[in-house]
């Protein structure tokens, strides 16, 4: 349980990442899925780091995790 938690952060984070790779440099649009959401297109700055923040916030929860 423990690896699969740490594997959905890193998936979380490394969205956030390329999204806002995507925002800054306009790189990465096939990996940046909030870049492809039109509902967010005035938001995805935010909503990548807010996906950057919880993806590492998740990865540093998942060693509470016992096995």
């Amino acid at each position: 349980m423990k690896k699969f938690v740490e594997t959905v952060g890193f998936i979380v984070f490394a969205q956030g990442a390329a999204g806002l790779l995507h925002e800054w440099t306009g790189w990465f649009r096939l990996w940046a899925v909030v870049a492809k959401l039109d509902v967010l297109d005035d938001y995805g700055l935010f909503v990548n780091i807010v996906l950057v923040v919880t993806g590492g916030a998740v990865m540093i929860a998942a060693d509470s995790i016992r096995p």
